[in-house]
Order: C-alpha cells, then structure tokens, then sequence
C-alpha cells in the first residue's frame, strides 16, 4: 500500500517560504502523513520552514512545513516538504480526498456535461474510488 497518493495537477498550493512575504503558487504531486511533494518554479533550499496552504478546500487547509529535499526536474523543481505539526495528520488524509472529489466534479462536468455539487461529487467518488485510497 502506498504512503503517499497522486493526485491530481490542477490542485494548487501555496507555499510561503522563510521569513519573507514571498508567495509561490505550485501544483501538488502527492501528499501523505508526513507531507508532500510539489512543483514549483524556484529552487528552495533544504531545511527552511514554510507554511504551505490549499486554497481548494473551506477553509483553506494550512499548515507548517520544512523544504526536505528540493530537485530540479523538468525545467521547474520537485519539492518535498515534511509537516511540523504532527496533530494535522488526520485533517490531511480528508484535505486528500477533498481534492480529489473537487477533481472529480470538474472531470464530470468536462467529461459528461453533468454539474454536481459538493454532496453529489462526494457520494459519486466515494463509491466509486474510496476503496482504491490508501489507508496510513
């Protein structure tokens, strides 16, 4: 079983980095108890903290964090950021699946033409895709 999940890349994050006021919106790659990995378009040294935020889901989800390792990969950078705060494991797994039933309503929507709302999409995933999510 996978520690960490895919997800999908238009779920966007927002990583404040260091001490600064300076803010990057970047695509999240995966996320799993003890943190994430993201793209981004500026190399962030290892071992600074940041706050990372996902503005996907209300309230947005927020979150302290330490750059792990950073790689360049395909002329932008994969970031892994490991969570600081170890008593938001459980709103991350339910951040997880936020993003994916949002993913799934626009899917649906593109796909299908159908518009669902929040407990529609919710109801629709959970059928069909809660049983292939990753338990920690």
């Amino acid at each position: 079983m996978r520690k960490f999940i895919r997800h999908p890349s238009d779920v966007p994050i927002e990583i404040l980095a260091g001490h600064t006021d300076r803010q990057e919106t970047n695509k999240l790659n995966n996320v799993g108890f003890g943190g994430l990995s993201c793209k981004s378009d500026v190399f962030m040294e290892s071992g600074i903290l940041i706050r990372v935020r996902i503005p996907l889901v209300r309230p947005a989800f927020e979150t302290e964090g330490q750059v792990v390792w950073c790689k360049k990969q395909n002329g932008n950078f994969d970031i892994g950021i490991e969570f600081t705060e170890s008593k938001k494991a459980f709103a991350v797994r339910m951040v997880e699946q936020i993003c994916h039933i949002e993913h799934y309503k626009k899917e649906i929507f593109k796909t299908e033409g159908r518009k669902l709302n929040g407990n529609e999409a919710a109801s629709e995933w959970i059928g069909r895709y809660a049983s292939e999510f990753p338990n920690p």
